[in-house]
């Protein structure tokens, strides 16, 4: 069973997140301010099928008609209104032959925030790699209607592995690096505008019993927004390694954490503090400048822990996994704030910078028109006429039944007044014959009694008859 907290969840701020699953749905989870910050499932977009699990998932979170990019299983990627969920482009996979089997689905995708064409916001890049190792870069214009066709402006294809298998992929804030790591792949940094790679990483040396860490990278991020040069990447092996490209090849440092693989890695905002999900749903943050464990927070999950999203304002992070759940945390004091059941296991999340609460609950209510409002007036003018005229009925008949009441008193008091005129006017005559009475009955109870007596004593002499009656014929 889980371990769970004792203490009460307070509540999240207001918020809005985005959350996947295997079955190919996209759930929206908000929570307001007049509901008490409690977060509730508001929208459900797309229908239930295995063949559209959701691998990959991105979003450039800009405050006008923000998208979100999102790789299906089928192969095919779509461009999504993260507002209402409206289809604006679905697009096929570069290697539309080879993303039909199963051992080469898209593992990364990364929408770009900035626009190829400052004239034009329906401009989009996306970057896109497969297990194989194949990355492609494209550019293209969504179109007015989701049924005319995409001209795409450039694309550009690439192979980042020799052998094995891609099981990460990040770009840094500035989108001009990308990172790839996997299973028999070591972590290596491609430069987007030459599609050159630039820097690879050796593995580390032989430990104490002369065996090699094989290399099996399963989550990776850069760390700081400005620079590119320092990432941290997770292993199969629950270990944790910062990588500097200007200090050497080989990890700068590594520490372990726990003994389950590591499956997710988010960086926090200030550039020093990672925190890590791994296999067995521990969450922890970490000072990667000393790699000293600030802490885990507060509850377990049931399951794998598959994406950590840190908010961007707020200082809060949410994570979901393989337990269904989707929880938000508060990053100072490591407390649940708040956990939704989502029924599907749950593989990425992502937060909307530009919720509004008050626009929201501004919107969900509708003007009423001038013409309803004046029938809503008289109706309720009808009501309060009818009201008045009930409550004066209720009132006269609660006077007759008063009046009722009043009179037959009287007439009960009138009664008992004539009988005690009566017998005042009797006077000694009823007392004699009272006084009678009582004589007569103590007489027939004393009559009773020796009565009584007379009956035990015929008994008691007809037993003694019998007994003498038997001795003398026993003498016999």
């Amino acid at each position: 069973m889980p371990r769970t907290t004792t203490v009460e969840s307070a509540g999240c701020p207001p918020l809005r997140a985005l959350t996947f699953d295997v079955l190919g749905l996209i759930k929206v989870t908000e929570a307001r301010s007049k509901l008490g910050g409690v977060p509730k499932v508001v929208e459900r977009w797309g229908q239930p099928e295995s063949s559209r699990c959701v691998l990959a998932a991105s979003t450039n979170d800009r405050k006008i008609d923000p998208l979100l990019a999102v790789a299906r299983k089928s192969g095919v990627i779509e461009l999504i209104s993260s507002i209402n969920g409206d289809l604006r482009v679905s697009l096929p996979s570069g290697n539309q032959a080879d993303v039909q089997s199963q051992e080469d689905n898209i593992v990364g995708l990364h929408l770009f925030k900035k626009q190829t064409s400052e004239s034009s916001s329906r401009s989009c890049t996306l970057l896109t790699c497969t297990t194989k190792g194949l990355s492609t870069l494209r550019s293209f214009t969504i179109p007015k209607s989701p049924g005319d066709s995409t001209s795409d402006d450039t694309q550009v294809t690439w192979n980042v592995c020799a052998a094995g298998n891609v099981l990460c992929c990040k770009v840094d804030d500035n989108e001009n690096y990308a990172l790839f790591g996997g299973k028999g792949v070591e972590v290596n940094i491609w430069d987007l505008a030459t599609h050159t790679k630039i820097w690879t990483a050796k593995s580390p040396p032989k430990n104490s019993l002369g065996i090699f860490t094989p290399t099996w990278f399963t989550s990776a991020t850069f760390l700081c927004k400005d620079d590119h040069r320092k990432f941290v990447g997770g292993t199969n092996s629950h270990q944790v390694r910062l990588y500097d490209m200007a200090a050497q090849r080989r990890p700068v440092m590594s520490f372990d954490f726990r003994e389950t693989p590591i499956k997710a890695i988010t960086e926090d905002q200030d550039g020093n503090t990672i925190y890590i999900g791994n296999g067995s749903g521990d969450l922890a943050s970490v000072d990667i400048r000393t790699g000293k464990l600030l802490g885990c927070f507060l509850g377990k999950c049931s399951g794998s822990i598959r994406s950590i999203a840190r908010h961007p304002d707020l200082p809060m992070i949410a994570s979901c996994g393989l337990d269904s759940y989707l929880r938000i945390w508060d990053i100072k004091s490591r407390q649940l704030l708040s956990a939704v059941f989502l029924k599907q296991h749950l593989t990425n999340v992502v937060f909307d910078s530009h919720f509004n609460d008050e626009e929201v609950a501004a919107a969900s209510v509708p003007p009423s028109e001038p013409k309803e409002e004046d029938e809503l007036i008289e109706r309720d003018e009808e009501s309060k006429s009818r009201n008045v005229v009930k409550r004066k009925k209720k009132k006269s008949k609660s006077r007759d039944v008063d009046d009722d009441e009043s009179h037959s008193v009287k007439r009960k008091k009138s009664k008992k007044s004539q009988n005690e005129d009566d017998d005042v006017d009797e006077g000694p005559r009823s007392k004699e014959k009272k006084k009678s009475k009582k004589a007569k009955n103590v007489d027939n109870y004393e009559e009773g009694l020796l009565s009584v007596e007379h009956e035990k004593l015929k008994k008691v002499k007809g037993r003694k008859s019998k007994k003498s009656k038997g001795q003398r014929v026993d003498l016999e």
